[in-house]
């Protein structure tokens, strides 16, 4: 009788020679269940993979345990061999997109494809039983691979995967992690490379998948970590079971390793499926042909990486490696202001009123002086003379709330003129649109951003926002509500029989663009305004229409579209302002679809937020200034846009944290800590990225502190994101007895919101927002100082906030000369005791606040 060596291997390893251990094929605990059964051709599959779910053992994905070991002779060639059309036909990107060539290229070259190099497909053929661990090892014809597993005792629903490749032969060389289990098509739930896409269902158009996410791209391709924002690539099966690969801490790039950016380093491969297309998701380590992958014989590399098997969904397996492995909660602790937030808005109003620093214009067209800033990025058609205004809620906001003559009488007037003249009420098919986004100073005239199109999510923004922002301080201006008018009345028409908007329209021919894509954006935003402010029931339905289609099109999908025309529309934080979107038709019509709907976007918009690296106190140089690690670190910031497509595979995220205030908002509906510590980390601590002359900080995480750069208006965009994020705190911290009205959201880098247009509440009392410039000064940066003045009594409110994650002990600076003309102080309370106030001596605990009321 002949007996094989897995048959003998199963004998041995059946009790009688480890009689300590009961079951020393499987990996198990109250969690998880990974049972690997001897074949009798001397291989271990994995036979079951189980979940305990509810008291109860449930199937994972299917069982598999195969290994992919890639390998080349030479090295891969970064030239692409295949080209793609759009799903309506014709290349794609077109060559008017120049920012996207090179990206585009290096996607779509054989090791991004996964062609590249010979695909050693094996399971393992020895078993070895340790006291902590199982390890396998096989022989290939060019390496030999060992995996050593075990459960991590830390994290029960993780297993522990170190493995390491002996080179036979010199070559290049890139180990895929190990294939847990797959899943079918048919019980796909949700699966996803955080930063690059999200979605449930496959999609055969590979330029759509691709490069925006509309569908799950159906081949095995492998992203780059630099746009990566969590680093789990993961499946949901539609029985709730979550699969997710997650690297060791340290394996992906740092974007800044010492001295200078590595920003583009590619150490990491990170897919969705295997190398066989499979949904199954996998690591690839070394990225073929890129630093480490070349070995000569003899020579080896180890890596670990975790798999975690939960019954749970995507977000909770998203939450587990953030927090869990790459300690994202706990690196807040690090973030320590050297200005505070409030400061910083006081000092880019004087940057505003300064027509030098500003690079404010004053041009004449169609009869009025009309009044915009400088922008010197990328519009088709500039000569250097692009003008721009961008958060008209913030302009208004800081001239009412400041009283300041340079912007009431010299900002306001020409930017009031500049929307009206931006707007087009000519008869015709684009009356109440815009005629662009930009206006060319030596062209006279409006331009769009990228070609010549008119989209109706740009008639959303400019008109129905911009104009719906300024009437809310100005109620009673009858040309700007006749225009609002124009605008909702033309967006109304253009609305689909299903709810939807075209993308955009072509400005000659009149019909629609961009077939191949669809608007899956906030569109029907401009419908939320014009029922606010015209009181037509007819607008709310369309807005609920256009949710519903939203919803039904791009939450339910994970597929979203971005609104920077120079990126081809890829995804960006029009996906934050959704959110926020969803969450205002909510308050109108208190339909909990809308409110849930605008969660699971929330929820998908925190994988546009980096978690990696673990930030550190390591010494590193800018620039020739020395800055510790957390200082310049990438973590707790968003992106423009991602993707392949993105400004962050070379640029890396943003400053502009327009969602922070929504996600403060998201916490205190949900109780996710994560949105809190996502928003907190993005606003605190950022001063590497602000001009100390300036307080404006950097757009493009790459510029480090260079200030707005050829973005002088972004400044405004920081006042009006900043302002949401604070209020928001304040509301949240006071427990809503201290809380200002909103406004609409901004066009167009997310869901930051309008304030002081109205009196809000603060303990009962009316009060206004007001700026009052040095009449209370906190000697701590972390301390941030908000002013209300209440519109009933001779009373100032000074609502003291603490932004740090340690108590924070400060004196309070107060200039009664500030409050206005002679008037004294009476008298100093507490508001939340009702005590008198000594401010030489405040104590405030850890994302906590005070306020005092100021008595004159």
């Amino acid at each position: 009788m002949r007996i094989t060596s897995a048959i003998l291997c199963a004998f041995l390893l059946s009790g009688a020679a480890f009689g300590q251990k009961k079951h020393p094929n499987q990996l198990s605990n109250d969690h998880i269940k990974v049972v690997w059964q001897g074949k009798a051709d001397g291989t271990f599959p994995i036979a079951t993979l189980q979940v305990k779910k509810e008291g109860k053992w449930i199937e994972g994905p299917k069982p598999s345990g195969e290994h992919t070991l890639l390998y080349s002779a030479t090295k891969p060639s970064t030239e692409p061999t295949e080209t793609f059309e759009k799903i309506t036909g014709g290349k794609f990107p077109e060559e008017a997109y120049h920012y996207q060539q090179e990206q585009w290229k290096e996607s779509i070259n054989d090791v991004s494809l996964n062609k590249a190099g010979q695909a050693f497909h094996f399971l393992p053929g020895k078993m070895l039983i340790k006291s902590d661990a199982i390890e396998f090892s096989k022989e290939t014809g060019v390496a030999t691979v060992t995996s050593n597993w075990r459960i991590d005792p830390q994290n029960p629903t993780d297993v522990l995967v170190k493995m390491t490749v002996k080179a036979k032969a010199k070559g290049y060389f890139s180990m895929a992690t190990p294939t847990l289990g797959t899943v079918a098509q048919e019980q796909l739930g949700w699966t996803s490379v955080p930063g690059y896409f999200q979605g449930n269902a496959l999609q055969k158009n590979f330029a759509l998948a691709y490069a925006y996410g509309h569908g799950v791209p159906d081949r095995p391709v492998v992203y780059r970590e630099r746009c990566a924002t969590t680093l789990s690539p993961l499946v949901t099966t539609k029985n709730g079971v979550t699969l997710s690969v997650i690297p060791e801490p340290g394996l992906a790039r740092d974007p800044w390793a010492k001295d200078k950016i590595t920003q583009t380093d590619w150490h990491i491969g990170l897919s969705h499926m295997n190398r066989k297309g499979q949904l199954a998701p996998t690591i690839y380590y070394p990225v073929l042909g890129e630093k480490s992958s070349e070995l000569n014989a003899g020579e080896e590399y180890s890596f670990s990486f975790r798999y975690s098997l939960i019954a749970g969904d995507w977000f909770q397996a998203i939450k587990h490696a953030a927090n869990d492995i790459y300690k994202f909660d706990e690196t807040l602790s690090l973030r320590q202001s050297k200005q505070s937030l409030t400061d910083r808005i006081e000092k880019m109003h004087h940057y505003l009123t300064d027509p030098k620093t500003s690079l404010w214009n004053i041009e004449e067209f169609k009869g009025k002086q009309i009044g915009a800033q400088s922008y010197l990025g990328g519009v088709v058609g500039s000569d250097k003379d692009a003008m721009k205004n961008s958060d008209y809620g913030a302009m208004w906001m800081l001239a009412h709330a400041t009283n300041d003559p340079e912007l009431t009488g010299k900002v306001l007037p020409p930017a009031k003129n500049f929307k009206l003249v931006q707007q087009q009420t000519d008869e015709g098919f684009f009356k109440g649109s815009v005629e662009g986004q930009y206006y060319l100073a030596k062209k006279k005239k409006f331009v769009e951003e990228w070609g010549e199109v008119v989209e109706p999510i740009a008639l959303t923004y400019y008109v129905m926002l911009d104009i719906g922002n300024m009437l809310l301080f100005e109620p009673g201006d009858t040309e700007l509500k006749t225009r609002l008018k124009y605008g909702a009345d033309k967006l109304l028409s253009w609305q689909k029989a299903d709810g939807s908007w075209a993308v955009a329209y072509d400005r000659k021919t009149e019909q629609g663009a961009f077939k191949d894509i669809k608007d899956v954006r906030p569109t029907f935003y401009g419908m939320i305004v014009a029922y606010r402010l015209l009181k037509d029931e007819k607008y709310l339905k369309a807005a609920q229409k256009g949710a519903d289609w939203f919803i039904k099109n791009a939450v339910e999908t994970g597929s979203f579209l971005g609104v920077c025309g120079d990126a081809r529309y890829a995804p960006d934080f029009a996906t934050g302002q959704s959110a926020q979107a969803l969450l205002d038709l909510y308050d109108f019509t208190k339909n909990k679809k809308y409110q849930d709907a605008a969660v699971t976007c929330a929820k998908i918009y925190t994988t546009s937020i980096y978690t990696h690296p673990i930030a550190n106190h390591n010494p590193k140089t800018v620039n020739g200034i020395a800055r510790e690690d957390w200082e310049i670190s990438q973590t707790g910031l968003s992106f423009e846009h991602g993707g392949i497509f993105g400004s962050a595979t070379r640029h890396g995220p943003i400053q502009l944290a327009s969602h922070a205030g929504m996600f403060i908002r998201m916490y205190k509906l949900t109780g996710e800590q994560i949105f809190a510590d996502m928003a907190r980390s993005a606003a605190i601590g950022r001063d590497a990225f602000v001009d100390s002359k300036t307080s404006v900080a950097s757009y493009y995480w790459n510029a480090m502190n260079r200030g707005a750069g050829p973005y002088p208006h972004h400044a405004w965009w920081q006042i009006g994101w900043i302002t949401d994020y604070l209020l928001s705190e304040v509301e949240l911290r006071s427990n809503g007895k201290i809380s200002f009205p909103r406004g609409f959201v901004t066009p167009k880098v997310g869901p930051h919101q309008t304030y002081g247009f109205e009196a809000g509440t603060v303990y009962g009392d009316k009060a206004k927002l007001v700026i009052k410039e040095g009449l209370a000064e906190p000697d701590k940066p972390a301390i941030e100082c908000i002013t209300a003045q209440s519109t009933s009594k001779n009373s100032i409110y000074i609502i003291l906030m603490n932004n740090s994650s340690a108590q924070t002990d400060f004196a309070l600076k107060i200039d009664e000369t500030k409050i206005g003309g002679s008037k004294k102080i009476s008298a100093l309370k507490w508001l939340e005791n009702n005590q008198a106030a000594k401010i030489d001596q405040i104590k405030i605990q850890p994302f906590e606040q005070k306020t005092i009321e100021i008595q004159f």
